[in-house]
Formats: structure tokens, C-alpha cells, sequence
């Protein structure tokens, strides 16, 4: 193990800031970071061993303990759990005969919950040794438990034929499809790699930022701040180096379109990656990819290596004089919060994925303390087409706040899920007829994930744009036969307590003292003052530091607002009080134990 652990961290030079890499490739040799291995390392890096196991302990994707020589973790989101999860899982406890957080007793599997892994439009979906399972059913799982307990190869457990496009392809070799629905402007299969970075080199940093003001495109991401300024704050700052992240964390349950243009259209990304550098004065980029997606590794890293060789990334790009730039690949561990800029840059950094107090923005002080622009894979790849075609004709899509075109993730009671990119300004309702949904069985809409809003039919004539109904994206669709309570309101509660960082008390305490709230009206036992009090005390979460924290009351703040009388037909009637609390229940066991009879 020692010799392991030496050739992984001499592989990054020893360098403390590149700590996440050399966990990842340790969790994956090894199966687990023993404390051997957390001792040496903090030795040969000079850190603390406490630096080390506080990084390991914030990422779900490591482990202090073993987790089998097969780790399975199967996906909790709320459309898995609407696809069939109940009995995919109890299928995999029976035919493995352990429960979910336990590893068989020959060290043969490990059984573990994961939350969304971004493969909502082909669910139930688990996750073997980094491969992606997809469509999963009782019947396949006993399929894949009867070859692991033969020790076969993972890709060889496959049973249908690789999935679309450069899913099949020699590099990925993945069951998973890319279900890309409507193709716009973003999606544009003819598009030529290198023909963005041949127009930028005979133009001037400052027209190219120009170029992309002009085009009024926003992020992509959700928050919607204006692409072109964030790149001209950062060029004029006086720096050594500066630096382009690009987000492709997209942890935001239901959301899944970022994954389709990592495997169809890297080379637009790293294009748009080399547009941003060249604008801001970069010399580095740094394509931060959510653990999920660690199947497309090999893929990736071969895309990067011939656009080196092309001269589209390195020295003198292009042939032109000085412009240097080039991307390296960061995979995360499995953290939501670090789709937030801040988290996302610590991470990268080798730490625990806490937001950082702004200001200082990472536009100012972002990775090792310099000048950073993060942005979305969608807006980089939106950059490049502005560039190619101009602002004007970028603006001719959409409306007057959200000019360009939008990338949906659609999901859950649909016809047809998948990717599709609309003009911003398309309504709820075209989005239902377009998905093949039927608008008199659809309940409500979960608009932007978890931290979005839930929308009922009163509300499905309105739009999609920065004006209305902003999202990054993820649109998820419930008939009226589910429990939005229980299987939505529920289940995105639990979501934001397991992935809060836990550095605000507000998103450390609040999350948790609601769902108790909201599981207690499930459980009839709540009253009228329940449903206020949860609405009071959402608030309070405004004061956390990061969006996460800030919008962990949205599912049941926006459930409250659209679908108040779900509430109301659960909570008891003429009743002003009730704690909740069962003495009778409380002293039982205690009771049963002494032999005597309960005197309340």
C-alpha cells in the first residue's frame, strides 16, 4: 500500500492543492482511504493529518471504511424513487444480503445511497465502480448481483447495447442515452471545432468582450449574472494569472443536459473555455466535473490531448504570438454545494467544498487568491456561438431579458424525456405538449430543481426567462397520481439536509427542525400553526451564506404557497396544539422491560 500511495502522490508532484485528485485515485485503488494511508499522506504534502480527514470526511464518494470490491450506489432522487426505486433496491438487499450503508461480509459489494447522479430521463440508475447502470429493474438487478458474486468485469455486466452518439464509443463504452430531444443553436450538430479560436486571435481581448455584452447572454447556471461584464471586471484587474473555471458540477437534482454536451460536444466547451481566457488574459482553465460523470474520463482527457496537438490549447494558440492556455480536468467527490463558484474553487484547491464570505467575488480573488471567472458549460458553449455568429444574432432568440436560447432538462411524468433547447420565453404549458405530457393529468411542475419553485396548473401559462421563471434548467413533471408531499416536498427536504456543508447554523438547523415539522403533518399529527410556523421559519434561511443554504426551504415554502390545501387536508381540525410527542410510546419499552404497566 505504501509504494501505491507514494507513486499516486509523486503523479501530482507532491503538490497539497491537487490533495482531491490524489484521494480519488487512492479511494479507487484501494477501495477505501485507510488511516495508513491519511498518515502518509500528510506527511509527504506537510499537512496535518486533520487537513486530510476533514477533506475526506466532506465528500460522499470517500470512505475511512472499506466499500467492497464492487461499490454500488444506487440513486435516491425523486424520479428514481417515481421510476420503481422501492423495489430495485429491496431486490439488491435480497440478492445481496445486506442493507443500504453495509458491505457484504466476504468484501464482495457494497450497497450505498447516493443522491440524483444526473441520469433523471433514465431512471432507476445506480452507479458500479463508476459505470452507469440506467432503466433498472428487479429482474436486471439479480442479473448484475449474479455476475458480480462470478467476479465479472463491470462493462461486461452490460446487457443492452452501449447508448447514443459517443456513448458507443471505444473511450466511454456506457449504456447510458443522451435522449437530446430538440437541437438549437448550443446543440448544433455541424459545428466546427476551432473556428471561434481562429476568429478571436485577429481580434482585441476587449472586442471580443464586446462581442459578448453585445449578445446580452447571462449564466446559464441559474443565478443569471450578465457573461460579458463578469468577463470585463476580470480583464481589467492587474494580476500574474488569472484563471477560467468552468462549472460542469451539475448536482441539481433532475438536471442532466451538461452531461449530454460533455459526451457530445466537449470540444464547443474547451472552445468556450479558450474564448473566456483569451478575453480575460487566462493562461489556465479548469473543467470541474461533477464525481458522477467519472465514466467519460478517458474520453475527455483524449479530446483535450488532440486539441493540443491541433494547437487549440498550449503555447501560441492558433500561431498567435503570447496566447497561452490550456485546461486541466478536476473531478469532484460528491458534494452539491460545490456547484456554488466559491465551494467549486476550494474544492479545486484540495479542501472541504465551503463557501467562501463574498466579497471578495472569485472574479477579484478566485483560485489561490487570483482572478477566476467560473461559468456554466452551457454558457461557455452559448460564448462560442456568439463569437461565430455575433451578438445581434444571438439577441434574435428570445425575449428582451433572456435573449438566447435555453437548455431543459425535462423529466418525470412525460412522454418523452430528455434535452431540449427552446428560445427563452416558451411557456409551461408548450413545455407539456411539447414533452408529451397531458395538461388535465399533470399536478404541478418543479421548475429549476429542488431550489426552484413548484407550480401548479394556475400558473402553467408563464414563461421561461430571467423576467418570470429563471432556471439553470431542470424541469421535473408530476401526474396527479403522486404524493407531492411525501415523494417531492419530502424527499428534496432530505436532499438539502444531506448536502448542506453544515458552516451556517441557519442551513445546519433549519432544514431539519422543518422536516420534522413536515413529518409530523405527514404523520397527522400537525395543526394549523405547524403550516405557519414552517413559514416563518423558512426565512431565517435567507441570512445563509451560499444559494444553498438560502433556498433550502423552497420545496416546502413554494409547496405551502401553490398547494397550501395539501397541507391543510392533513393537518387535525379543531385541534390548536399537539406536540407531536407520544408518552405512552416514550415509556413502553421501558415498561415492557421492568414488567410494569404504563400509569398516564
Amino acid at each position: 500500500m505504501k509504494n501505491t500511495i507514494t507513486k499516486t502522490i509523486a503523479k501530482y508532484h507532491k503538490d497539497k492543492t491537487r490533495l482531491m485528485d490524489i484521494l480519488i485515485d487512492t479511494q479507487e485503488e484501494l477501495g477505501y482511504i485507510p488511516k495508513e494511508a491519511i498518515s502518509q499522506i500528510a506527511e509527504d504534502l506537510h499537512m496535518s493529518e486533520v487537513d486530510v480527514e476533514q477533506t475526506i470526511s466532506f465528500y460522499h464518494f470517500f470512505s475511512f471504511q472499506p466499500t467492497g470490491k464492487y461499490s454500488i450506489y444506487l440513486n435516491n432522487s425523486v424520479v428514481a424513487v417515481m421510476m420503481g426505486r422501492k423495489e430495485v433496491a429491496s431486490t439488491f438487499e435480497q440478492e445481496l444480503g445486506i442493507k443500504f450503508g453495509q458491505v457484504t461480509a466476504d468484501g464482495l459489494a457494497g450497497l450505498f445511497e447516493t443522491s440524483c447522479i444526473g441520469m433523471n430521463d433514465q431512471e432507476p440508475a445506480a452507479i458500479i465502480n463508476n459505470m452507469v447502470f440506467t432503466r433498472l429493474t428487479p429482474f436486471r438487478v439479480k442479473e448484475i448481483v449474479r455476475d458480480i458474486k462470478e467476479g465479472k468485469p463491470v462493462v461486461d455486466m452490460f446487457r443492452a447495447s452501449f447508448g447514443d452518439g459517443k456513448n458507443a464509443s471505444e473511450l466511454i463504452r456506457s449504456v447510458v442515452s443522451n435522449n437530446i430531444r430538440k437541437i438549437g443553436p448550443v446543440l448544433d450538430p455541424f459545428y466546427k471545432p476551432g473556428e471561434a479560436i481562429k476568429k478571436i486571435i485577429k481580434m482585441k481581448p476587449e472586442e471580443v468582450i464586446e462581442e459578448i455584452k453585445r449578445s446580452s447572454i447571462r449564466g446559464r447556471g441559474g443565478a443569471g449574472f450578465p457573461t460579458g461584464l463578469k468577463w470585463e471586471f476580470c480583464r481589467k484587474i492587474e494580476a500574474d494569472k488569472k484563471y477560467i473555471f468552468c462549472n460542469a458540477d451539475e448536482g441539481e437534482p433532475g438536471t442532466f443536459k451538461d452531461r449530454v454536451i460533455l459526451t457530445e460536444l466537449p470540444r464547443l466547451i474547451m472552445e468556450g473555455m479558450v474564448v473566456a481566457g483569451y478575453a480575460v488574459g487566462a493562461t489556465e482553465g479548469i473543467l470541474y466535473i461533477r464525481f458522477e460523470y467519472k465514466y467519460l474520463e478517458r474520453y475527455l482527457e483524449n479530446i483535450l490531448q488532440k486539441a493540443r496537438e491541433k494547437n487549440y490549447l498550449g503555447k501560441d494558440i492558433g500561431g498567435k504570438k503570447g496566447f497561452n492556455f490550456d485546461i486541466r480536468i478536476q473531478f469532484g467527490a460528491g458534494a452539491y454545494v460545490c456547484g456554488e463558484e466559491s465551494a467549486l474553487i476550494e474544492s479545486a484547491e484540495g479542501k472541504r467544498g465551503e463557501p467562501r464570505d463574498r466579497p471578495p467575488f472569485p472574479v477579484r480573488r478566485g483560485y489561490f487568491d487570483m482572478p477566476t471567472v467560473v461559468n456554466n458549460v452551457e454558457t461557455l458553449c452559448s460564448a462560442v456561438k456568439v463569437i461565430l455568429n455575433g451578438g445581434e444574432w444571438y439577441k434574435s432568440f428570445g425575449t428582451t431579458e433572456s435573449t438566447g436560447t435555453k437548455l431543459l432538462s425535462i423529466s418525470g411524468d412525460c412522454r418523452f424525456p430528455g434535452v431540449y433547447e427552446v428560445d427563452w420565453g416558451f411557456s409551461i404549458n408548450d413545455m407539456l405538449e411539447m414533452v408529451g405530457a397531458v395538461n388535465s393529468e399533470v399536478q404541478a411542475v418543479q421548475v429549476g430543481g429542488p431550489s426552484g419553485a413548484l407550480i401548479g396548473p394556475n400558473e402553467f401559462n408563464r414563461i421561461l426567462g430571467y423576467e418570470d421563471l429563471a432556471t439553470g434548467g431542470s424541469l421535473i413533471i408530476f401526474g396527479k397520481h403522486r404524493d407531492l408531499l411525501t415523494d417531492v416536498v419530502l424527499n428534496f427536504t432530505e436532499f438539502f439536509i444531506e448536502e448542506s456543508c453544515g458552516s451556517c447554523s441557519t442551513c445546519r438547523i433549519v432544514p431539519t427542525i422543518l422536516m420534522k415539522k413536515l413529518k409530523k403533518i405527514l404523520n397527522a399529527r400537525g395543526v394549523a400553526q405547524d403550516i405557519e410556523d414552517m413559514t416563518e421559519w423558512g426565512k431565517i434561511l435567507r441570512a445563509s451564506r451560499c444559494g444553498l443554504g438560502q433556498t433550502a426551504a423552497n420545496p416546502i415554502l413554494s409547496s405551502i404557497k401553490n398547494f397550501r390545501h395539501l397541507y391543510e387536508e392533513k393537518v387535525q381540525k379543531n385541534k390548536t396544539f399537539d406536540s407531536g410527542f407520544d408518552l405512552n410510546a416514550a415509556v413502553l419499552e421501558s415498561c415492557e422491560a421492568t414488567n410494569r404497566i404504563p400509569n398516564i
